[in-house]
């Protein structure tokens, strides 16, 4: 059984081709919104905020490669475009919201545990440009005692 696990971190190994798919930047969040029924690109782009139409396109245009979504563009004028979930893309929604109830309630947690490193890292690095300009200071003390005691001997000679 414990051979069976590691397979599916094999490059050619199906389990792990599923879940690169859904771990792409945008997938997640694009499935999400789909999840809340058929969307057209401009709804979807309002609805998620700070992605691209271009990458928008890139990720349905992916998403529907692997059967996770398709694509139903009506005859009208002017043409309409709308995006749902396939059946296969529907078996996503559970996971998905659990991964987003997660999210919403330890996103803060993740926030203030950067935000924790990122103040310890910036006291960090205070602290090593204090010891290294002591360490420069004492330096140039060091250097100007030797010039000074090079400048005696010089006259005592």
């Amino acid at each position: 059984m414990r051979n069976l696990r590691g397979q599916v971190f094999l490059a050619d190994c199906p389990t792990r081709l599923a879940v690169e798919i859904i771990t792409e930047k945008w997938a997640v969040i694009v499935l999400f919104a789909l999840s809340l029924g058929p969307q057209r690109p401009g709804e979807m782009a309002d609805l998620i905020g700070g992605i691209s139409g271009k990458v928008l396109t890139q990720t349905l245009r992916r998403l529907q490669g692997y059967g996770l979504v398709e694509r139903h563009a009506y005859a009208e004028a002017p043409p309409r475009v709308e995006y749902s979930l396939t059946d296969l893309g529907q078996t996503l929604v559970e996971p998905i919201k659990m991964l987003t109830d997660w999210a919403r309630d330890n996103g803060e947690a993740i926030v203030d545990f950067q935000e924790q490193q990122e103040s310890g890292q910036e006291q960090r690095e205070s602290s090593q440009a204090q010891r290294e300009s002591g360490q420069e200071q004492r330096e140039s003390g060091q250097e100007q005692r030797e010039s000074s005691s090079a400048k005696r001997d010089d006259r005592d000679s």
